[in-house]
């Protein structure tokens, strides 16, 4: 039987949101390579071997050289002789170390940079005691993420292994020979043998590097997965809830809809179908160059209007085909089309030939 954590994973099987991911690395989780660095280390360490150990390591051998050759230059009487000697070794050493701290540094920097933008996250300094839990600890051990740092690990020390012995091997007469050198050919013997090897390692690892590059960025978005739920879930906050937003929606029209009936006896006369279709139309000269749609509705709605014109004296004037017109292309408080001109002139010469009647059930047409 599965535990809860397993089934979690099984669940969930849609792709991260932009949300999610974006949430995420706002969080610090961000894909990681941890192999990338280590190759910038080697690529840096390949260089220090190639242009700043040997020079270094020479300067630091003929200052040592002097001590032993004059030591009465170095009393050590008191305090202030052991600070001065001190100093003067620390000079020649930081010399040989400075270049060495120099491009490691900016090797392990360029290798995170490249990978994620720098970013201060608090959250991932914190200190959280579910980090101290054994489970939790059992799992990342024991986990897949676990075992493939484990392979990974084997691969680096197998093959540092192979090429070590390798490179030995086919350097054993030159190892052999050494004894017999000169002390100051040694170092360039060390230098050459430490560059083939680093090269070797580099070799070697770089297929290590892509698969681990592409590896981390898979296992971060499979560890980002979400569950169906959890993907409507988001959707519903970003979005709002749908039944929400459905009732949010049926109030608002209702508050256009007192709004447009509070409107109906100011129209100068509406006009009808007889009971699918109903526009309230106002006619004042010197308020718009043409009459204004102050109200229309469907059904239920037009009844209502005709029924408030008929309460409040405005003429109701039955043409279907100038209704249907008039509801489809105008809506409400926009001013009719030049192409409706004449059908609504004439209406309102009609009314106003009958003497603005309270109400009028006769056709137009």
């Amino acid at each position: 039987m599965s535990n809860g954590g397993d089934n979690d994973k099984e669940g969930k099987t849609e792709e991260a949101t932009e949300k999610k991911i974006r949430d995420a690395i706002e969080k610090g989780s961000v894909p990681f390579s941890k192999e990338l660095p280590t190759f910038a280390s080697l690529a840096g360490l390949i260089l220090i071997t190639a242009f700043f150990i040997v020079g270094g390591a020479i300067g630091l051998a003929s200052s040592l050289k002097g001590f032993i050759d004059d030591p009465g230059r170095w009393p050590l009487e008191d305090t202030a002789d052991a600070v001065q000697l001190f100093g003067a070794v620390n000079f020649d050493a930081a010399r040989l170390l400075a270049p060495v701290v120099i491009v490691l540094a900016i090797a392990g920097l360029a290798s995170s940079l490249l990978q994620n933008s720098p970013r201060i996250v608090f959250d991932r300094i914190k200190p959280q005691l579910s980090r101290l839990s054994l489970s939790a600890g059992w799992r990342r051990i024991f986990g897949i993420q676990g075992w493939v740092e484990f392979l990974k690990g084997a691969f680096k020390l197998s093959a540092l292994a192979v090429l070590a012995y390798l490179l030995v091997r086919a350097a054993r007469f030159d190892v052999f020979n050494s004894m017999f050198m000169a002390p100051h050919a040694l170092p360039e013997l060390m230098q050459t043998m430490a560059i083939r090897l680093f090269l070797a390692v580099v070799a070697a690892i770089v297929l290590l590097v892509v698969a681990d590059l592409v590896w981390s960025r898979f296992f971060w978005r499979r560890e980002l997965r979400m569950t169906r739920q959890e993907v409507k879930d988001e959707q519903k906050q970003s979005d709002g809830d749908p039944i929400i937003k459905a009732r949010l929606r049926s109030l608002a029209r209702d508050r256009a809809r007192k709004r447009m009936m509070a409107r109906v006896p100011q129209a100068t006369v509406v006009i009808a179908n007889p009971t699918h279709y109903a526009i309230a139309l106002r006619y004042v000269r010197t308020e718009n160059r043409a009459p204004l749609v102050v109200a229309k509705g469907l059904d239920l709605i037009a009844l209502k209007i005709r029924a408030v014109a008929e309460k409040h004296g405005i003429p109701v004037v039955e043409d279907k085909l100038l209704a249907r017109s008039l509801y489809d292309k105008v809506e409400v408080d926009q001013l009719i089309p030049p192409e409706f001109y004449r059908a609504v002139a004439n209406v309102i010469l009609y009314i106003m030939s009958r003497g603005r009647p309270s109400q009028g059930n006769t056709p137009h047409r």
